[in-house]
């Protein structure tokens, strides 16, 4: 049985583990079922994650378990006034989890002017994503490549931006999410192939933008799409990673570093320049 093989078998096996549980609180407020019952499968569920993320980070070499592999070097896929959030420059896995590919993964929200992004707080419970400067801002492939997957149809949702969305967010939204398939994650995606084994991966993209189909030849600096707020999104922000292979479920996080960039560090606002765009020949 191949790695890959075995690291799609345990995901599976930890959803099932969660969705027991879940189905275990649900079913104590109609029957009476022993409260230790419901500790098994969430158990199960925990031990499996660690597992995983165990056998991702001795695979991939974080800098902990090996040597950590050297960042490839890519165009940033934005222009104009950017910050940095959940950013691998401040720790590995950059996220808290190398599910989906995503050990060296970075968000980023638009921020043109001081003030210009909406505050996090208590009220309003949600906001519309016209409020965010980050949504509709053209995303660009960071290097010639081919597209081998190209998804939309996910709708853009209302922002998590408050305390109370955010909470539900953390204790429904993201798990039911996590019960289904990786797109219910990654919502409205571009999975670009980049040569020599190294894949850039855009989520959360807006639907309806994407300018690209699957198969696509595309240049360094070619529009593919826009910044959205599909799948497990709190507001709009472009969610970037490079990895091993095509399959998120069962590729390895690579690092990276945008060129004239560098990686920014949360809460760090940086400058995209124009794309750097290949000529056609």
């Amino acid at each position: 049985m191949t790695s890959a093989t075995v690291h799609k078998l345990s995901r599976i096996a930890a959803r099932a583990c969660l969705l027991a549980f879940l189905a275990i609180v649900v079913a104590s407020f109609f029957v009476h079922i022993p409260y230790v019952w419901g500790w098994i499968p969430l158990g199960l569920w925990i031990l499996i994650g660690f597992g995983v993320n165990r056998r991702a980070a001795r695979a991939e070499g974080d800098g902990a378990t090996g040597p950590e592999p050297e960042p490839v070097a890519v165009a940033a896929p934005v222009t104009g006034r950017w910050k940095a959030l959940n950013s691998p420059a401040d720790k590995v896995p950059s996220h808290g989890t190398r599910a989906y590919g995503q050990t060296y993964a970075i968000d980023i929200v638009a921020e043109p002017e001081p003030g210009s992004r909406p505050a996090f707080g208590w009220w309003p419970l949600v906001r519309r994503n016209d409020d965010f400067p980050a949504f509709g801002a053209p995303l660009f492939a960071v290097a010639d490549a081919t597209v081998v997957h190209a998804r939309d149809g996910q709708r853009d949702h209302l922002s998590r931006t408050s305390w109370p969305a955010a909470l539900y967010l953390l204790a429904l939204e993201g798990p039911a999410r996590a019960l289904g398939s990786a797109r219910l994650m990654l919502g409205n995606h571009v999975i670009l192939d980049l040569g020599n084994g190294v894949h850039a991966l855009y989520a959360h993209v807006r639907r309806g933008s994407l300018t690209v189909r699957t198969g696509d030849r595309v240049r360094a600096g070619e529009t593919l799409g826009q910044c959205g707020d599909s799948g497990n999104s709190s507001e709009p922000h472009v969610h970037f990673q490079l990895m091993d292979a095509a399959d998120p479920v069962v590729a390895r996080g690579l690092p990276f570093t945008w060129q004239g960039i560098g990686v920014p560090r949360n809460g760090e606002l940086f400058e995209a320049g124009a794309p750097l765009t290949t000529p056609a020949s």
